[in-house]
């Protein structure tokens, strides 16, 4: 009987499981954008747009790159190499 109940409680934590942003870092954040699912869209935005106002002038340059689509999926912010 426990584990079925174990089981079922699992099934239910992934299913309602969502991307946490906030525990990652902007760099990371910068780093995914294009890649969020659908779904995960709204908190993600959320937390980007929150962190705007403090990036240094190198993560807004960073994100401002990664939103016109300059830089490709082979590049990588420089602290990520």
């Amino acid at each position: 009987m426990e584990k079925i109940a174990l089981i079922i409680f699992l099934l239910f934590s992934f299913v309602f499981a969502e991307e946490n942003y906030s525990e990652m870092s902007t760099q990371e954040l910068i780093e995914i954008i294009g890649y969020v699912k659908e779904e995960n869209q709204q908190s993600f935005l959320k937390e980007l747009n929150s962190r705007i106002p403090k990036m240094s002038e190198y993560e807004k340059a960073q994100y401002e790159k990664r939103l016109s689509g300059d830089i490709t999926q082979e590049e990588q912010i420089e602290d990520e190499k």
